[in-house]
């Protein structure tokens, strides 16, 4: 451990050139670039969103399985500061699986009631975790520099604090809890790139602000490769972590601001080797003001008055620490704590405020708000101030039309949060499209993004879905990407026969059990897929493109066992695949999902698909068997990140395969059955309460199906112009379009019992169909849904 005393001398040269070339940069820039949404409203929509903050509910989904955070962040912003309530290892001693470690995703649970304090970088609601990057702790009284444990009711020695529910608040924008042991206030705030804190001490001649490049969530070994902390003066410390895990190279930088200057600071390193004369000449060298390791904790001391507020200004950037000083100086000015959390909670009532809502009752509105607030924590910006960003082949690129964006959980959201950016947030949308060919065309594979964050491609789930993005775009007239690049990165893609059993794929048209896992899954989102750029290609007027996948479209059709009734594996020499289960979710050819679930996945030929099962009628017996049927506990454990509350009966909702379920019988002679289901749905697996998610959200997935839903329709087939009808749950809905057009949805005979759909007016036409399409909701105006109590039969 090394002591040393703050720099008095100021390196006044540096920062004056600094702050010349950055005032001169800015005063360059437009005041909004191209491809980035206006701030700027008209004062009366602003009126109108003034208070939605209120219903916006961020601890929902923090207990259990939802692995959510609670803490302050701006709409797709880059930073997401929040608390860390875990210190679980990801491994025990013995090296096995801790599985204890996996309920934080988030790097927080409500049931806990200890923090270890704030990082800068979380996923919202995935199944998997990364990130956790830059912990900050306040503290008094004698340094600790171990977290401590509070495992098995033991509490252990560390700087770890005590905190109760009743002091915790959050807010879109702003977090807040009281610190039990040290009496610390503390408040954290967000802009886009520059997490903000604000902690009031009590008087003390030994205040610590600790910040350990140790900690990540899930808390996995040796997964930083190198850890950089400069003290740049007695204010300001600079610095990276380069990390190793779900995301393989990953290097992020910081600039840490200090709104008092600290009297002295230290670091101690917990490299399992040490570095030779290198790692021993400057570990030992008393006024070196850099500090590096694998391994690496830092601290600075304070002398604190009675309620002195202490602020830090933390700003990120994948492009080094000099984008991080630039993100404070543009994006952050000031040291004004409110003004920062009111400049970043009007960001986020203008958002809210694109849908206002009359609902059935106060906790209703409460979800509503929740879901819409989930919908807007991924994708997330990805670039400084001035555009520069870290790429996929890890060089530093300039966007120029565009705002780079990353974290694309796409077999999640390509179901439903990408189609509600195309009605909500659009010209976002666009600029995701393009943050995904820039990642393409950065590929050492030529492929599109199949999950992806922070530069890197990390291959998780199957499929390839931002075909589906780019196919639903083009459906809906968004954007102004490249179409023709467009199609060449689809056609690329879907073409890599050493990726995930695409080459068996193609030749054998299917995909073969013995060959690849998951078979079924794949072959059948292959098979969407294929769908989707066929409808690229005809856009890209190129029939011959179109006609080839839409032949490939048709693989579903090979994986169906017409004797058994199901989608089932099939070996590589023609047969299938025997001992077949169709309600086992593994080792069936499906991958979180079974059978009964996965297997009704063909959103692109419905028609066709419940021809294939049978036809109307006993496809709608199918789904009535599938909502109804008992389920052992068995192949309940078996469903990832799933209990009871997520099931109904076989149906899984809290798991992406089956979103499009309920809706599907708007395709048998029965339609009024998916009004019923999907009111049911809402009500019973999603609430304003912190357990209110029945499965992990998904980076918006889980939300944005409650958003459409209650909206009274759903994205069945994104990719297509339709949306298929549901069961209104709002009163009334005004939409505020990017175009300026106003969209008005209306419920008429709302109420908890009135569920059923007799009437669908749209600008006073009754319409005689179960969907309504992309410009009946664009093209503004009015839809009326009449409802009732019974179900209208014809």
């Amino acid at each position: 451990m090394t002591i040393k005393k703050s720099m008095k001398h100021f390196n006044y040269t540096f920062i004056c050139l600094l702050w010349g070339i950055i005032t001169a940069f800015t005063a360059c820039q437009p005041a909004n670039k191209p491809g980035t949404p206006d701030t700027q409203t008209p004062q009366s929509n602003k009126d109108q969103a003034t208070g939605l903050l209120q219903y916006v509910r961020p601890l929902v989904g923090t207990k259990n399985m939802g692995h959510t955070f609670p803490g302050a962040t701006a709409p797709f912003g880059m930073v997401q500061l929040s608390p860390e309530t875990n210190i679980q290892p990801y491994l025990q001693p013995d090296g096995k699986y801790n599985r204890e470690a996996y309920r934080y995703c988030s790097g927080y649970q409500y049931a806990d009631s200890t923090i270890f304090g704030f990082a800068h970088t979380h996923f919202s609601g995935t199944g998997h975790s990364d990130l956790g990057d830059f912990l900050v702790m306040p503290t008094t009284g004698a340094l600790h520099l171990e977290p401590g444990k509070t495992d098995s009711g033991k509490v252990t020695p560390g700087w770890h604090s005590r905190f109760s529910h009743a002091t915790e608040k959050a807010e879109p924008g702003y977090y807040t809890v009281q610190l039990d042991n040290y009496n610390i206030k503390a408040e954290l705030t967000a802009s886009e790139r520059v997490g903000f804190h604000q902690y009031t001490f009590p008087k003390s001649d030994s205040a610590h602000i600790i910040l350990d490049l140790v900690y990540n969530i899930y808390n996995f070994p040796d997964k930083n490769v190198w850890t950089f902390v400069r003290v740049e003066n007695d204010s300001t410390v600079t610095g990276y972590r380069q990390t190793t895990g779900w995301a393989r190279n990953k290097k992020l930088y910081f600039a840490m601001q200090f709104s008092k200057p600290f009297k002295s600071y230290g670091h101690k390193k917990y490299d399992r080797k040490q570095y030779g004369g290198f790692y021993r000449r400057f570990n030992e060298e008393e006024n070196f003001p850099e500090m590096a390791g694998r391994n690496l904790r830092a601290y600075f001391n304070f002398e604190t008055q009675a309620n002195e507020k202490i602020k830090v200004k933390f700003a990120l950037s994948a492009t080094g620490t000099q984008g991080a000083l630039k993100n404070i100086k543009v994006e952050l000015l000031h040291w004004d704590f409110d003004k920062a959390k009111a400049e970043t909670q009007e960001k986020w009532n203008e958002e809210l405020g694109k849908v206002q809502v009359e609902m059935l009752t106060p906790a209703d509105k409460e979800t509503f708000y929740t879901a819409m607030y989930h919908t807007m924590l991924s994708p997330v910006v990805f670039e400084d101030i001035d555009g520069a960003y870290m790429g996929l082949d890890q060089e530093i690129h300039r966007s120029r039309d565009f705002t780079n964006y990353t974290i694309f959980s796409l077999w999640d959201t390509y179901r439903a949060l990408h189609p509600l950016f195309n009605i909500l947030h659009p010209q976002r949308n666009n600029d995701m499209i393009k943050s995904m060919l820039a990642h393409y065309e950065q590929s050492v594979h030529r492929m599109l993004p199949i999950w992806s964050h922070y530069g890197n491609e990390n291959w998780c789930m199957i499929g390839y879905h931002a075909t589906s993005v780019i196919a639903d775009a083009i459906a809906k007239k968004v954007g102004d990407f490249d179409k023709k690049l467009a199609l060449e990165a689809c056609i690329s893609t879907s073409t890599r026969t050493y990726f995930d059993g695409i080459g068996d794929y193609m030749k054998l048209h299917y995909v073969p059990e013995d060959k690849s896992s998951s078979s079924v899954s794949k072959t059948l989102e292959y098979a969407y897929n294929d769908w989707c750029i066929a409808q690229v290609a005809q856009a890209a007027k190129d029939t011959a493109t179109a006609v080839r996948y839409l032949q490939r479209s048709k693989n579903y059709q090979n994986v169906y066992d017409p004797k058994v009734g199901f989608m089932r594996p099939k070996l590589a020499n023609g047969e299938w695949k025997s001992a077949f289960d169709p309600m086992d979710t593994h080792g069936q050819g499906f991958i979180e999902g079974n059978a009964w679930n996965y297997g009704l996945y063909v959103p692109h030929k419905i028609d066709q698909m419940i021809e294939m099962m049978g036809g109307k009628d006993k496809f709608s017996q199918r789904l009535d068997s599938l909502f109804t049927m008992p389920i052992d506990d068995k192949y309940i454990a078996k469903n990832e990140d799933i209990t009871r509350d997520g099931i109904i009966g076989n149906y899984v909702h809290g798991n992406e395969p089956g979103h499009h379920i309920p809706y599907l019988y708007n395709w048998t002679n029965q339609p009024w059955k998916t009004q019923a289901r999907v009111r049911n749905i809402m009500r019973t697996m999603y609430s304003n309460e912190v357990d209110g998610l029945c499965g992990n959200d998904d980076a918006g997935q889980m939300s944005a199906w409650y958003v459409f839903s209650s909206l009274g329709f759903y994205p069945v087939c994104p990719g297509s112009d339709q949306y298929a009808i549901g069961s209104p749950l709002v009163k009334k809905a005004t939409l505020q379009l990017e175009n300026g057009k106003q969209l008005v949805i209306v419920a008429e005979n709302q109420s908890a019992e009135n569920v059923y759909v007799q009437g669908v007016k749209v600008n006073d036409q009754k319409i005689k169909r179960n969907y309504l399409t992309h410009s009946d909701i664009v093209n503004g105006g009015k839809i009326v849904f009449t409802m009732g109590k019974q179900p209208k039969l014809n």
